[in-house]
């Protein structure tokens, strides 16, 4: 089942793919079901069975729909970072463990809507990336049992500006306790920048536009991923080259953060340049060249939004 949030005349509701591709609102298949993703999370069963007895009675074409982000204001938003075996000549330095950040829910934006950037941004550009989708919370989630917590699957544009990346970069002497004597301090050179503007900037998350339950993607890594820039292809990739998988990554956030129905987990940029061209998605100043980006992944559907300056 794909499954999306929309908006209407009445507010956000729920959409359900077809098998033609079209989509049936959730008040006419269900009238009086779940009103949002978190409540069908608890229904998936019978929205299949309802869906499956319904046929396309009621469907609507899904480019008529006005998609708004799967889940609109999830609890956590935590993303991979340098995910991807593509990376591994390029890192001088790293954890031997997953390295993650979080963006804020208010960087989320649905399918179709305008990445309004602003010209002080400088560099922006694209990072497609397969988003997990938490159906049952848990802290300590073992890796064998970390399916058991996936709802589903969606897309996301992990959008980055190494601009103010750059401006917000401190390089400074940080102060940890000596080695020979731990009551005294030393001074050690450092370069650190947080994710604050260049990865949560509003708009910075576009998402969606369907959440592909667990059922329709039997196997998260083997999805081909694909961004598209003005209809010319920059990145075609597969999940099978993550470094850290699905389980791993379960298991590895929610020993530190409990996680909570309707978490997101964006598991890391899809890098492969396309055609050997050598072209990267990292060459994409959507700031400069504006859009439409397009983000696809197989099993899953195509997240598009065009760009506006602001």
């Amino acid at each position: 089942m794909r499954i999306a949030t929309v908006e209407t005349a009445q507010g956000p509701e729920l959409a359900v793919a077809t098998a033609d591709g079209s989509a049936v609102l959730m008040s006419k298949l269900w009238p009086g079901g779940p009103q949002d993703m978190l409540a069908a999370m608890q229904v998936e069963d019978e929205i299949t069975r309802r869906l499956a007895a319904n046929g396309n009675a009621g469907a609507v074409r899904a480019e008529e729909l006005r998609f708004l982000p799967p889940i609109p204001r999830p609890g956590k938003i935590v993303c991979l970072a340098l995910n991807n075996s593509a990376n591994s000549t390029r890192i001088l330095k790293g954890p031997s463990h997953p390295a993650m950040f979080n963006k804020p829910s208010s960087s989320l934006l649905g399918h179709g809507r305008p990445i309004r950037l602003r010209k002080d941004y400088g560099r922006v550009h694209p990072e497609p990336e397969l988003v997990v989708v938490i159906g049952k919370g848990g802290a300590d989630i073992a890796a064998a049992d970390a399916y058991d917590h996936v709802f589903g699957y969606t897309i996301m544009n992990d959008l980055t500006s190494p601009t103010m990346r750059g401006d917000d970069t401190f390089h400074y002497r940080a102060i940890h306790p000596s080695k020979d004597d731990p009551q005294q301090i030393e001074y050690l050179d450092t370069w650190v920048s947080y994710p604050g503007r260049y990865k949560g900037t509003d708009g910075f998350g576009p998402i969606g536009p369907w959440i592909a339950t667990r059922a329709d993607i039997p196997d998260p890594h083997a999805l081909t991923v694909t961004c598209t820039h003005r209809g010319r292809v920059v990145t075609e990739d597969t999940t099978n080259n993550l470094t850290y998988k699905v389980p791993d990554v379960i298991a590895y956030v929610s020993y530190y953060m409990t996680l909570e129905q309707g978490d997101i987990i964006s598991m890391g940029t899809a890098l492969k340049a396309a055609g050997g061209s050598g072209q990267a998605v990292q060459t994409v100043d959507l700031t400069t060249l504006g859009g439409p980006i397009d983000v696809t992944i197989s099993g899953i559907g195509t997240l598009s939004n065009p760009v506006e300056h602001r």
